[in-house]
């Protein structure tokens, strides 16, 4: 509802309020939040009434809306054009209270279930209600990071749902944008070091009302990114399964009446809340748990600017306190300072991660919605990387910081499982996302731009367990239904740029008893295209995010390789043996001539590429678990047959000796050579071991002198400046002056 000023007596006449027995949605929102400080009950719901009275009515509640929100994913997706929507699923929907919590979500990337809520208390606060106006039919968009969102390309679409005159509930529903105008080509940009430069942003904007999106905003949207057609069928796919919602919800209020609805929908967050508690009784070992992941910006050779041209390295440090009565925190003091990158991070995004972590390892079995968001204390520290506060920052490609974050979180949540002898639901981490190829060209034979932002990086290697081995190619953090597509999908929307191979990566797993599941990689042609470029993001390489656990190694880090003025074509015509991709590194230059760029770094910034160049990508494995010379010889065989490690690799790491059989790709294992490598192997850790306080001396020494690489220095400089309580604890435990700082 709106305000309006009557002409004559200039007096403003405020329309009534839409939130419940008649109060104002800030004063929902206030009294939600009180109750909440009060009771530790969310709305302070004590018990949960209707389930107990009635809990089969109950029951079907919550199935008929998580029903509704599915159907309308599954059905809209069919409005939207890009394959990263239609193929793979990049999108959900959500139901939230008039406050803006959810009561349930869609399948998909439910990563999104509490940035939506943030977008709807960012307009509530702001008071919409009174000032801009929230009516029925009316539409809104948000992708701004600040306000609600995970990264720039994430954009939301809600709504509100209306029911005799009163907000009963909003819809949102978040697809990932193929492209978002930006500075460079592609849905996650590394370029970028501002917000001027991300892409189009919709700070909670209305764009519609009466069902119909404003034309100016259609204009102006898609105006704005470089696939106005994709963009226009996505916002469609969104407000499409919104209405569904809406019509859903209207529906399930007729059958039971409103004031049951109410009582549901505040239940079903209780509930949620409860069994996060119950879960974390029930599986995790009370304690104190600590891990860091780091996450390398290696941008001195490939930044653009000034004040990115420098190796940066960013600390993402996690600790967990796991309380008897089932409390659970979370602190990230110590985070490094924002910077001149991509990889910045709001306070929503990271409470994002977290949900969508904790959902696939505590909440798997339980009610799906923000009743967990509210039984988790989180810190992420103003001013960090991880909540910079600051608008002006980039913040296109913030899953560099969340990604590596939540290896952290889930190696600390395993090690509680493991102490409580939950041994199957320990995962050691996961490969991020991030090594796959991005940008655009213009197809020769239409004239017409067409994306490249191939979505198969949702498969990657998932970490071993204490139980198992990881999931080969086959897992995403941020979406669990993971699905990396077909060739012939991806090949329809990049004209130009076809598949020669798809293989499995070897050596990409990380050791152990239990190894992690190993990665893949692809190799593609530019053909029939000009002004082609393209980048790869956010899976630098040169360094490990995180390890494996208790003896287990981490995966391989990734690297990058692109061939340029080949003779493919030549090779073509002459009916020669041409690559089909780079299974051991330096494969491809085996197969090709031409100017072959490789680096350790595995990202690189916007690059022309011409006809008959080749690009390689390929996507990591997950940690190890365990001391890989307790793997039984049967299964390293049996690895080396499926080519997820190559015989070099698994005498040298595992201390098994055999001889493989290309043709029939069988592994011949010669025993007394591999009982004589093992010994070997022990006999050389006793060697080279050390007493911890010995390694503990050397590296004070190091930390005293600066004796560090560059990267690491600027991390210390920077995290020492940005957090005083953190730099107490590392003075305190290298035994440092109070003084001692990096400059």
């Amino acid at each position: 509802m709106s305000k309006t000023v009557d002409s004559d007596t200039t007096e403003e006449n405020v329309d009534p309020p839409i939130g419940w027995e008649g109060q104002t949605l800030q004063e929902m929102l206030d009294e939600s939040e009180r109750l909440l400080e009060e009771t530790d009950h969310y709305h302070g719901r004590e018990t949960l009434e209707l389930k107990e009275e009635d809990p089969f009515t109950y029951e079907q509640m919550f199935a008929r809306v998580r029903g509704a929100l599915v159907n309308a994913r599954e059905t809209a997706l069919h409005v939207s054009a890009s394959p990263i929507v239609r193929e793979i699923g990049e999108l959900s929907f959500q139901l939230y209270t008039p406050e803006g919590d959810c009561i349930a979500p869609s399948t998909g990337i439910i990563v999104h279930v509490h940035t939506g809520s943030l977008a709807i208390k960012y307009m509530i606060e702001e008071d919409y209600e009174h000032g801009r106006g929230i009516d029925p039919g009316d539409i809104f968009c948000n992708n701004d990071n600040d306000l609600g969102n995970v990264h720039t390309t994430d954009v939301h679409t809600i709504i509100p749902i209306f029911y005799d005159g009163e907000l009963v509930a909003w819809a949102d529903g978040v697809t990932h944008e193929v492209d978002i105008g930006g500075m460079t080509r592609g849905h996650d940009q590394v370029a970028s070091t501002s917000r001027y430069e991300d892409g189009l942003y919709a700070t909670c904007e209305k764009i519609g009302e009466n069902d119909e999106v404003y034309q100016d905003w259609r204009d102006r949207a898609q105006r704005a990114v470089r696939t106005p057609m994709y963009w226009d069928l996505d916002e469609k796919c969104r407000l499409s399964g919104c209405h569904m919602i809406r019509s859903a919800v209207k529906d399930m209020i007729d059958d039971v009446g409103l004031d049951q609805f109410k009582q549901f929908s505040r239940e079903a967050i209780e509930e949620g809340r409860i069994t996060l508690e119950e879960r974390v009784k029930e599986r995790l070992f009370p304690g104190t748990y600590r891990d860091a992941s780091f996450m390398p910006v290696p941008f001195e050779e490939e930044g653009w600017k000034p004040t990115s041209k420098k190796n940066m390295l960013n600390h993402l440090p996690v600790e967990i306190d796991v309380e008897a009565d089932g409390t659970l925190s979370l602190d990230m003091e110590g985070a490094s300072p924002p910077g001149p990158h991509p990889y910045n991070s709001a306070e929503g995004s990271m409470q994002g991660g977290l949900w969508v972590s904790l959902t696939q390892c505590l909440l798997h079995d339980g009610k799906v919605n923000d009743g967990s968001y509210f039984a988790v204390d989180a810190n992420f520290p103003e001013g960090s990387v991880v909540n910079p506060q600051d608008p002006s920052l980039s913040y296109h490609t913030s899953w560099g910081s969340i990604m590596p974050t939540y290896n952290a979180v889930w190696k600390n949540l395993s090690r509680a499982f493991f102490a409580r002898g939950f041994r199957e639901e320990v995962v050691t981490g996961y490969s991020e996302t991030g090594d796959t190829i991005q940008g655009g060209g213009e197809f020769d034979a239409t004239g017409e731009y067409f994306p490249v932002g191939p979505f198969d990086l949702s498969c990657q290697g998932l970490g071993a367990s204490a139980v198992r081995d990881g999931l080969d190619h086959g897992y995403a953090m941020w979406n669990p239904e993971s699905d990396m597509g077909d060739i012939e999908e991806w090949e329809i929307v990049e004209w130009g740029l076809p598949f020669l191979g798809r293989e499995i990566k070897p050596n990409t797993a990380g050791h152990g008893k239990y190894r992690g599941g190993s990665g893949w990689g692809a190799l593609r042609v530019v053909t029939g295209t000009s002004d082609m470029s393209l980048s790869k993001h956010v899976r630098p390489g040169v360094t490990f995010s995180t390890s494996g656990l208790h003896g287990g190694y981490p995966q391989a880090t990734n690297y990058s390789v692109r061939a340029h003025e080949t003779d493919l074509h030549d090779r073509f015509d002459g009916q020669e043996e041409y690559p089909t991709g780079d299974k051991l590194p330096e494969d491809l230059e085996d197969d090709i001539d031409g100017d072959i760029v490789r680096t350790e770094r595995g990202l690189y910034f916007p690059t022309t590429f011409d006809e008959g160049d080749l690009i390689y990508y390929h996507m990591g494995g997950g940690p190890g678990y365990g001391d890989p010379l307790e793997r039984p010889i049967e299964q390293v065989a049996e690895d080396v047959e499926e080519e997820i490690y190559t015989p070099d690799v698994v005498e040298d790491v595992y201390g098994v000796v055999g001889e493989l059989d290309e043709s029939a790709r069988e592994f011949e294992i010669d025993e007394d050579a591999t009982e004589e490598r093992r010994e070997e192997i022990r006999e050389r850790r006793a060697a080279e071991s050390k007493p911890a306080t010995e390694v503990w001396d050397e590296e004070r020494e190091r930390v005293q002198e600066g004796d560090v690489s560059e990267p690491v220095e600027w991390m210390y400089s920077g995290v020492l400046d940005q957090s005083e309580e953190w730099a107490e604890k590392f003075r305190s435990f290298w035994d440092l002056p109070d003084d001692f700082d990096m400059e």
